[in-house]
């Protein structure tokens, strides 16, 4: 019998033993331990969720409009780093604005700089705020976020936010690369960052004020900028897993935790902070207010 013949017999007795409900370790075409091997995948990741002091939002001031503000114009009051207890001196109030001062480091953030956080979870909210880019800069919103460790060569550290959360894209797309990356201009700016393009690209210049919206409820989010709805999605459903796997986030990629995080995204009780992103490059945020929907 020809070689090829011998190991097609061999293939067929192995599908013939293992059958569709084995519950063994092969990797038997449409075995359900395949399933199993994933799950089990799953439970390997060793990580937790921080559990930081969190502030009493009910402090905090409501405009006439019933949004809370988040910021005052003048302090840091109520925001802190990622995975830290204070403001990174990176993030300084000036013009009454929320300023980044870039270090051009990129994600590798500087050692005075990291990721800003307001220190309270929400479920279901209207977020809006303004933002302004300086030339060729790159930053984000993140929603969602929990401060996610994961245990890395025996010891926990902090799992970069963008792994647990939705991104809001802020770019200048007329002079940063990320611009033409991704797929369809899902890295452009008002994007949720790598999977969906915001359509109509209405990002304003450089150096000029945009206003974001983002929509959080019961798993509905859309995206607005500049007056205009430009993305909307849905969370926690099989279309969702679907975007997942097709992105930088998919199962068994290359960031192991950032898939089971962002399919639950919010966690257990599907709340999470409001982020805005170091990425090395000079931004500024303001008008930061937020309307609860529970």
């Amino acid at each position: 019998m020809k070689k090829s013949l011998i190991i097609a017999a061999m293939a067929a007795l192995v599908l013939a033993s293992c059958g569709n409900k084995c519950k063994c370790n092969c990797s038997c075409a449409g075995c359900e331990c395949s399933k199993d091997t994933t799950a089990n995948q799953a439970q390997d990741l060793d990580m937790k969720v921080a559990d930081k002091q969190n502030v009493d939002i009910s402090k905090f001031p409501v405009d006439k409009d019933g949004y809370i503000v988040l910021f005052d114009g003048k302090t840091l009051n109520g925001w802190r780093g990622y995975g830290m207890d204070k403001a990174p001196k990176s993030w300084t109030v000036k013009d009454g604005a929320i300023t980044l001062t870039g270090s051009g480091t990129g994600e590798a953030h500087a050692s005075d700089g990291g990721d800003l956080i307001f220190a309270h979870k929400f479920q279901n909210f209207t977020l809006e705020l303004e933002y302004k880019v300086t030339k060729g800069a790159n930053s984000g919103i993140f929603y969602l976020a929990q401060e996610v460790m994961g245990k890395v060569d025996g010891k926990y550290e902090y799992l970069p936010i963008w792994q647990s959360c939705s991104e809001y894209q802020v770019l200048d797309n007329a002079n940063h690369p990320d611009a033409q990356l991704g797929v369809d201009g899902n890295r452009q700016s008002a994007s949720l960052y790598d999977m969906i393009p915001a359509k109509p690209q209405n990002a304003k210049p450089y150096g000029e004020w945009n206003t974001a919206k983002i929509m959080v409820y019961k798993g509905t989010v859309i995206h607005g900028q500049n007056g205009q709805n430009v993305v909307e999605y849905h969370l926690w459903t099989p279309k969702w897993t679907e975007m997942l796997q097709a992105s930088k986030f998919k199962q068994g990629g290359e960031f192991p935790y950032a898939f089971e995080l962002l399919n639950n995204m919010g966690g257990e009780k599907h709340e999470g902070y409001i982020g805005l992103q170091d990425h090395g490059d000079t931004v500024q945020y303001r008008n930061i207010r937020i309307k609860v929907m529970d």
